[in-house]
């Protein structure tokens, strides 16, 4: 994908990044998609996708040296997830679930001092090994940490919290001390992550890669590296509960 060199494309660049973007869209919507309920239309996924894209191109300036399909993307994925919101799909028991798998990585990695282990994190919960994996499989839509979430007000709709990491101007001039306060800390809290979740986190978010992708680089399967994906989740919204109360 090309690198757009200046902000506000004349028509023909607009209808130019729409048309070599298109796909973008589609792959990040199926991304989205995997693991939510099926009567989630993934074409509206899609169409919200489409809007993020718009307005990706409308906004984006190179000169703060981020390429266009980092930032295409970030805004993509965050229209998606406003969607998302709006529909308000969630049932009360996968916010019971992620909230549980929450509490229980806390508390090991605050009585450790150190990333949870699985085993630890099943013990804590009562459950197996098996049935933790296949709870991080339920709850892998959950996985997104919203700005907004944590109590960061004036970002951008929808940006999630590893985006701060790529592109960090995303909130505005009254949330930026703050801001730049919680991209050092979640920079730290993502350093000392597992080695194999540091990965996922830099091909997922980084360099963009679908699952399937990731997979076959770390030689895991795709539903594993969903796993993977979800469990760091729900370690750094551990890690980072602190901002919420803030």
């Amino acid at each position: 994908m090309k690198k757009v060199e200046s902000a506000g494309p004349d028509r023909l660049d607009r209808e130019r990044l729409i048309e070599e973007n298109l796909h973008l869209v589609k792959i990040i919507a199926y991304q989205v998609a995997v693991n939510l309920p099926p009567h989630i239309d993934v074409g509206d996924l899609i169409g919200a996708g489409m809007v993020g894209l718009l307005e990706a191109i409308d906004r984006f300036d190179a000169g703060r040296g981020v390429q266009f399909n980092t930032y295409a993307s970030i805004r993509v994925r965050g229209a998606m997830l406003d969607e998302l919101r709006s529909m308000d799909w969630m049932t009360r028991s996968m916010r019971d679930k992620s909230s549980s798998l929450e509490r229980a990585y806390g508390a090991v990695e605050r009585r450790t001092g150190r990333p949870a282990e699985t085993d630890e994190v099943a013990k804590v919960m009562k459950i197996s090994v098996d049935d933790l994996h296949a709870l991080l499989s339920e709850v892998a839509a959950l996985s997104v940490m919203n700005l907004e979430d944590l109590g960061i007000k004036g970002a951008d709709q929808g940006m999630d919290i590893l985006d701060c990491i790529v592109d960090p101007n995303g909130a505005d001039p009254l949330a930026a001390v703050r801001l730049t306060e919680l991209k050092k800390t979640v920079t730290e809290a993502v350093e000392g992550l597992p080695e194999k979740e540091k990965m996922v986190i830099a091909l997922y978010y980084h360099e963009e890669l679908t699952l399937k992708e990731i997979g076959k680089v770390l030689d895991i399967t795709e539903s594993r590296v969903c796993q993977l994906h979800t469990q760091t989740m729900h370690r750094l919204k551990a890690r980072l509960k602190h901002y919420r109360a803030a």
